[in-house]
């Protein structure tokens, strides 16, 4: 029998980016909030402290700071027709687990989106006409504009003082930046981070070719930086231990060096740690939330009452807790009716590797999460696709995160594998070696979604999620092109050799190797009920008391990370819980 406790005002389930900042702006409220967090407390002191924390083969490898894939995890499928099996190492994308979540171990690039991403159905069709989506492409815009979103795009980089060069401030075009960008009212907080010389080459060469290279957007400090909430961030000091690992020098912006010291002050929020929410539970009509059930760290079943319900676990596990929960209708693939699941998307990566002789260094030890000069003239709608027969684009950049001892040493193909032979090209290529890669957008299709495994079960004996997905025509083409344009500015720098690594037209979704935690959709938000779980604020259609964040609720994967629109949405469904839904509990009215 479940322990009932003593009810709250606002319960969140997951304790990542979204979460605390979601109790962090509810906190001056004076409502009772409670944060249930399935995995472990986690601090920069003393979990992240150095020299523990830059432990390669306990955190890159052995994957310290992610889900247990014994425990709970996907099963995965090219199409609906095959068998999914369940993935038993993760390898493709790394969910994040514990307090802190995937924000404490990410590299820190944080983009704004584009304002084509934000609207790119109805771009396509402007430019193209209807016929040029493709039958069973899925593609939505989102439900508010760039300029709803701009204050709390703004808001966030402040939050994780962001360093950068902006590109468009107040519609003034700013040398060094990109040209692209959205008009944003301010300049990032913090200069741009320092380049390596293979951004400098890259950098060069781009400007060759007619292109503007700018600094990525990174939320790793460059100076001094006291943020909205009053928590003081240190400045970068490049050790090259980001992704996968947390900053022990409280400068890569996570829930712990932004938020959690300012949050603590709070007598009214409360966290509870290895607390394994099972479902949302909710009363006899199925439209009110009345709370959660949990798992405590004893094993012990807890009912946990609550006024509001705030879904901020990773993207895939809050499509999971809906379908588990039965809050809104399960996508059916073959109906095309149905609403959580849908849309489900990725990533499309591509790369080239450089390798030079003795007589040029990159030291790529010293390095940022965010050291690396982009060009954006190949993403969204930045170009003409009318010849081109795709819809989206991707970045291309030279950027380096680290030169680690097991996973960046980067040798040529044929180098041996093994023995003094292996050894010598480890020697001959770690110094010398730099990379063009690309990351691309990925478009929701009728066939990729996710829904709850019919045979495959957690821990706790509840359903694992499945995942049908594979590459399509559409990203695949995209990927081509963009592996042309980024094999031209590879020539312009002219290395002694290089070695492509762009997916060809034949190409499936494997699992195995990493590529990008950017797993998106199945809880999409927009403006029509039978297209979207959840509308502009965040808010469930089904159960007006429940939120969901994160990039579940993205419609489309875009071609940038994706924590720049989570961290900014997170903050414009917080503004109007506060501004309008704590004094009129119920449906949020649209504008």
């Amino acid at each position: 029998m479940a322990i009932k406790k003593e009810p709250v005002d606002v319960v969140i389930v997951g304790f990542g980016w979204t979460g605390s900042l979601m109790a962090m702006e509810l906190a001056d409220t004076g409502l009772k909030i409670l944060a249930l967090e399935r995995g472990e407390a986690r601090d920069t002191y003393p979990d992240f402290a150095y020299p523990r924390i830059a432990d390669e083969l306990t955190y890159g490898i052995r994957l310290k700071l992610f889900q247990n894939a014994s425990k709970e995890t996907v099963t995965v499928r090219h199409k609906q027709s095959d068998t999914a099996m369940p993935y038993r190492r993760f390898g493709s994308f790394l969910p994040g687990d514990g307090v802190g979540g995937a924000g404490s171990h990410w590299n820190g690039m944080l983009w704004r989106p584009l304002k084509a991403d934000i609207k790119m159905r109805s771009t396509v069709i402007e430019k193209y006409g209807a016929d040029f989506i493709p039958t069973d492409m899925t593609v939505q815009d989102y439900p508010f504009s760039y300029e709803e979103m701009e204050p709390f795009f703004d808001k966030f980089e402040k939050i994780c003082g962001t360093a950068g060069q902006a590109g468009n401030v107040q519609g003034k075009i700013l040398e060094g930046g990109n040209p692209f960008e959205a008009e944003r009212q301010n300049a990032y907080p913090t200069k741009a981070l320092k380049q390596q010389y293979a951004g400098m080459l890259f950098s060069k060469a781009a400007k060759e070719l007619g292109y503007h290279p700018f600094p990525v957007p990174a939320a790793n400090c460059s100076e001094p930086w006291t943020n909205p909430y009053g928590v003081q961030l240190g400045v970068c000091n490049y050790c090259g231990f980001c992704e996968r690992f947390g900053c022990f020098n409280s400068s890569k912006a996570s829930p712990q060096s932004c938020v959690i010291p300012a949050l603590k002050r709070h007598d009214n929020f409360e966290l509870r740690t290895q607390s394994h929410v099972l479902r949302v539970n909710t009363d006899s009509t199925g439209t009110k939330a009345t709370g959660v059930t949990y798992i405590d760290a004893n094993g012990q079943e807890v009912e946990q009452p609550a006024n509001l319900v705030v879904l901020s676990a990773f993207q895939l596990h809050n499509v999971r807790l809906l379908l588990l929960s039965q809050i809104g209708k399960p996508y059916d693939p073959v109906t095309g009716e149905g609403v959580v699941g849908r849309n489900y998307a990725y990533q499309m990566n591509g790369g080239i590797s450089l390798y030079f002789g003795k007589d040029t260094d990159f030291n790529p030890f010293a390095a940022t999460g965010t050291t690396g000069m982009y060009i954006d003239e190949f993403n969204a709608e930045n170009f003409d696709h009318s010849a081109l027969g795709f819809i989206g684009g991707s970045t291309i950049s030279a950027t380096t995160t680290g030169g680690r001892p097991i996973q960046q040493m980067n040798t040529p193909a044929d180098a041996p594998k093994w023995g003094s032979g292996w050894k010598k090209a480890i020697k001959d290529s770690y110094l010398h070696t730099m990379s063009v890669g690309a990351s691309g957008s990925v478009m929701p299709y009728k066939q990729c979604y996710l829904d709850l495994d019919p045979t495959y079960k957690d821990l706790h004996g509840q359903p694992l999620l499945r995942m049908t997905f594979d590459w399509q025509p559409n990203e695949l083409k995209m990927t081509h092109f963009t592996g042309m344009k980024a094999e031209e500015i590879v020539k312009q720098i002219n290395p002694p050799r290089y070695q492509m690594g762009f997916k060809g037209m034949d190409a499936h979704y494997d699992v195995r190797p990493y590529q990008s935690t950017h797993t998106t959709g199945g809880a999409v938000m927009g403006d029509n009920p039978k297209t979207s779980v959840v509308n502009k604020y965040m808010q469930s259609w089904d159960v007006p008391n429940v939120f969901v964040l994160g990039a579940c609720c993205f419609p489309q994967n875009l071609a940038y990370n994706p924590t720049g629109i989570v961290g900014a949405t997170a903050l414009f469904a917080a503004h109007a819980i506060r501004t309008q839904y704590l004094a009129n509990p119920g449906p949020l009215v649209q504008a």
